[in-house]
């Protein structure tokens, strides 16, 4: 009789146990987290804030394109070559929630230090701490990368597309740093009248074609102004109705659609290589229009988020999110650029290298997200301890947020 072949069995039962325990691990974490934070924290804040950061990361990726030719990079984007793909910006350019989201957070936190007698310079050092922390690490790493790359002979074109496209999220960091320092002369400004500034400069650049060429950068906080301000009247519990997100919701999907069909404004929500006019460089009134049209949905939103973030897997997600928001904002163009250089070595990868002037293009880009993913986790790992400080904190994710109407020992 010939020998038998031991059953594969158990083999597959212990990896099936193996996976049983990791999936148990996970979900004791996460209950963990959820745990952690109070009933009354509003959790819908934080799952706003989350899909704000991740909505730029993931267009700027996809919009982004590093372009290997004549020995070098250069960037360049897919809205360049085929106009039609605008929508993905409609999906993707979600700053203004972002400051819809930051003035709401701001202006209640501002309320909470007064009644717990706290100076406006220990609360706005607490804000612009961990806000301005992570960026020291990337303005160090960067240095010191393009002095190699200026050594090792890189051509300057190269080296200028790389280091502009790491360091172009810091601008968005100084609008909302300044916006912060200005929140008690902003928590009762109504939003008309930054979008009435909007809406002026608009009218002398492109209507009467007059005034001085740095006439346009006005609107750069002016244009933010709006959902930030926005943001504070949703602390003041002007907001809360279901027909004021309503009214800024189809109100401002309706005037961005006149001003992009009938005005002569861009389709893109985003800046396009070689465009006559871009909407976020500095900010247009459709910029504007369509951030009020993104406040609108966002607050519409808000009970459903509630609910979903009921569940401790998701809550855990959104919590690792904001725990290291700012590290995967400021980190995600130097995780593709990474990504992208070292897959030079390979050759010219098609949707990494190649230029994204055919729909071909996009299916090869949407393959490269999750080593994109891999390589911004990476980061986040290296250097978010930069953001999150001293291990003894306690985390603002799973802090108690204390209503501005209450004292800290009565809540």
């Amino acid at each position: 009789m010939g020998s038998r072949t031991p059953p594969k069995a158990p083999r597959t039962r212990t990896r099936t146990q193996e996976w049983r325990r990791a999936l148990d691990t996970v979900s004791r974490s996460a209950r963990h987290l959820d745990a952690l934070a109070p009933a009354t924290r509003d959790r819908a804040v934080d799952a706003l804030r989350a899909i704000a950061i991740l909505g730029v990361v993931l267009g700027h990726w996809l919009v982004t394109a590093l372009v290997a030719s004549d020995g070098g990079l250069h960037t360049t984007s897919p809205l360049q070559h085929m106009p039609w793909l605008a929508p993905i910006s409609w999906l993707f350019q979600t700053l203004a929630v972002f400051f819809l989201v930051g003035g709401h957070v701001a202006s209640r936190s501002l309320a909470t230090a007064r009644d717990r007698g706290e100076t406006y310079g220990s609360w706005l050092r607490a804000r612009l701490t961990r806000l301005l922390r992570p960026v020291a690490a990337l303005l160090c790493l960067w240095a010191v990368a393009a002095t190699v790359l200026l050594l090792t002979g890189t051509p300057l074109a190269t080296i200028e597309a790389l280091v502009k496209l790491a360091l172009s999220p810091l601008w968005f960091l100084l609008v909302f740093a300044a916006l912060t320092a200005a929140t008690p002369l902003l928590t009762r400004l109504n939003p008309l009248w930054p979008l009435a500034v909007v809406l002026h400069v608009d009218l002398l650049r492109f209507g009467l074609h007059s005034g001085p060429s740095w006439l346009g950068w006005l609107n750069l906080p002016a244009g933010w102004l709006v959902p930030y301000t926005l943001g504070a009247a949703w602390t003041r519990g002007e907001l809360d109705s279901r027909r004021a997100a309503r009214v800024l919701f189809l109100g401002g999907t309706a005037a961005t659609a006149v001003l992009v069909g009938c005005a002569g404004y861009p389709a893109s929500m985003v800046g396009v290589p070689g465009a006559r006019i871009s909407n976020l460089d500095p900010p247009t009134l459709a910029a504007v229009t369509f951030g009020l049209a993104q406040c609108g949905l966002a607050l519409l939103l808000r009970d459903r988020l509630r609910r979903a973030m009921a569940r401790p897997l998701l809550w855990a997600a959104v919590a690792l999110v904001n725990l290291s928001a700012m590290t995967i904002y400021l980190w995600h163009q130097t995780a593709m650029m990474a990504t992208t250089a070292t897959g030079l070595l390979a050759g010219r990868l098609p949707g990494l290298h190649t230029s994204p002037d055919s729909l071909g293009w996009v299916p090869c880009r949407l393959a490269w997200l999750p080593v994109f993913g891999l390589a911004l986790a990476l980061c986040r790992t290296a250097f978010r301890h930069h953001e999150q400080g001293p291990r003894n904190r306690r985390s603002s994710v799973v802090r108690r947020h204390l209503p501005p109407s209450k004292k800290p020992r009565n809540a």
